[in-house]
């Protein structure tokens, strides 16, 4: 038994390292902080217990209370279950209390390994284009905390003593103590006009860059989690990271809600960032196992020769049905149907070319290209199908092929619930978008059961865009003002539409 402490990165989950991703994909149980990336924490398994561990930013004292509630956390599950991950933003032991944990661990016996990550204080500075060091610039870089436990954040550190350093400074979880930390810079000995960077939500879609001076930081109200970055390198790099990463896309300025998260939504969000958006990731739904723990799926998987045909309407139902079968061998002369190109990926993932994947990537464009049972049953000698899906999949595809003579078996595959209400500053920025995305009709559910679960009215965006006529009609029939159906069921058909439904974006002129 033994307990992780993995560094999530900056914030860009990409940027987590193998060791941590591997980790946290046979994890018992995770305790992660407040600003990890929902996409990271979909690398754990449904059945881990995740635990939010995460600190207020305001709380006094650096929240030492809960701090200690953490670690007898940590020894309570590092002594009941296998693998423990403590998730820890940026790097475990660069302002992030880690020290203290493995301290914790090792009084109690238990045995613990670190992770290092990639810590905010290089990796976001880096990534928005401006290097800590630079040859005849600055060839050293200190890094200090601006919370440092003190009502102005200024007492703890010798700031005039900083300012005499040189090189570069890079000031954490400065934000709040911005004025008195540039106002205690300059009276060491730092010019006024000392280039300063403020580099907010650094590597997500939501980057922001404002570059100024010691004089000027105190205007500069981005919001937390920034880094701060003080010394002539400072001015170096673009001036418009968002320019500099979007130029010349056709939707650059606006922004557009994705309601799903990590892998699932990478495709989505990668074409989005592609043509100039800002992808707010807001995850509604998770995927779980059956309410029988798979024991249908894997007696159906077990006799899949009887059936003539398999459908599959989701990468979620291919991967479970596949993970079912010893391998592809197993599947013999059945055929086999995907809804989409991302579905028939999947299967070709597994080794199974699909024999039918409509033009119409919908479950209603798959019924219509699909054969009769007449014919295709005297020569596969079965008029059964086998549908693997969701629980709330929609009845698209078993009425259709029973009108086409089929006899379907539903299997349920697994189940999507909802996620806990995100934070209301979340809410407020979701409002505030431009358009939001839904690709099933439970993510059009869950959004609206966001407004029970909040405790709070949450607005739409103005432009709703859909994949499928499915999830298109339960967006209307949910009273969603604004829809619209891409053309192709595809992250590039999402992108597409919202070009010709938003026009150039509010950065590109009219």
């Amino acid at each position: 038994m033994t307990v992780y402490l993995v560094g999530a990165g900056p914030g860009d989950p990409g940027l987590l390292t193998r060791r941590g991703a591997a980790l946290l994909a046979r994890a018992d149980v995770v305790l992660h902080d407040r600003l990890v990336s929902p996409a990271v924490l979909e690398l754990v398994p449904p059945s881990a217990v995740v635990i939010d561990v995460g600190k207020d930013p305001d709380a006094p004292a650096g929240g030492a209370g809960l701090q200690e509630q953490i670690a007898r956390l940590l020894v309570e599950h590092g002594r009941a279950s296998t693998v423990v991950v403590r998730l820890k933003g940026g790097d475990p032991f660069l302002f992030g209390r880690g020290g203290e944990e493995v301290e914790a661990l090792a009084q109690a016996g238990l045995a613990w390994e670190v992770v290092p990550g990639v810590t905010s204080a290089f990796g976001v500075p880096a990534a928005a284009g401006i290097p800590v060091t630079q040859r005849g610039v600055a060839a050293s870089v200190t890094v200090v905390t601006g919370r440092v436990g003190e009502p102005d954040g200024t007492s703890a550190h010798d700031w005039e003593a900083l300012a005499r350093v040189g090189g570069t400074l890079v000031i954490l979880m400065g934000m709040t103590n911005r004025a008195a930390i540039a106002a205690a810079l300059v009276q060491g000995g730092l010019a006024p006009d000392t280039a300063v960077a403020v580099i907010a939500r650094g590597t997500t879609a939501s980057e922001r860059v404002a570059r100024t001076t010691l004089a000027g930081l105190a205007d500069v109200d981005l919001g937390p989690p920034a880094v701060i970055v003080v010394g002539p390198v400072a001015a170096l790099g673009p001036h418009d990271a968002t320019a500099a990463t979007a130029a010349g896309a056709p939707l650059t300025g606006r922004t557009v809600v994705v309601t799903r998260s990590g892998e699932r939504a990478r495709g989505l969000v990668d074409a989005l960032e592609r043509s100039g958006v800002t992808a707010l990731e807001l995850p509604l739904t998770r995927q779980v196992d059956a309410a029988d723990g798979g024991t249908a799926l894997r007696a159906a998987a077990a006799d899949v020769r009887d059936n003539a045909w398999v459908v599959l309407t989701s990468v979620t139902a291919a991967e479970r049905f596949m993970g079912a079968l010893r391998d592809a061998r197993d599947l013999g002369s059945v055929l086999v149907a995907a809804v989409g190109p991302a579905t028939a990926d999947a299967l070709r993932r597994a080794g199974v070319e699909a024999d039918l994947v409509p033009a119409e990537h919908s479950a209603g464009g798959l019924v219509e290209a699909f054969p009769a049972a007449d014919a295709a049953a005297a020569r596969a000698g079965s008029r059964q199908v086998l549908f693997p899906a969701a629980d709330l999949a929609p009845a698209t595809i078993p009425d259709g092929l029973a009108r086409l003579g089929w006899d379907v078996r539903r299997v349920e595959t697994y189940r999507t619930v909802p996620r806990a209400a995100p934070e209301p500053a979340l809410l407020d920025r979701v409002a505030a978008a431009d358009a939001v995305t839904f690709t099933a009709p439970s993510t059009v559910q869950a959004f609206l059961a966001l407004r029970t679960a909040a405790g709070r009215e949450v607005t739409p965006p103005p432009l709703v865009v859909c994949i499928g006529a499915t999830t298109a009609a339960a967006a209307r029939a949910a009273g969603l003002d604004g829809v619209h159906e891409a053309r192709d069921a595809s992250a590039q058909g999402i992108v597409d539409e919202l070009i010709e439904a938003l026009g150039a974006g509010p950065d590109n002129g009219p």
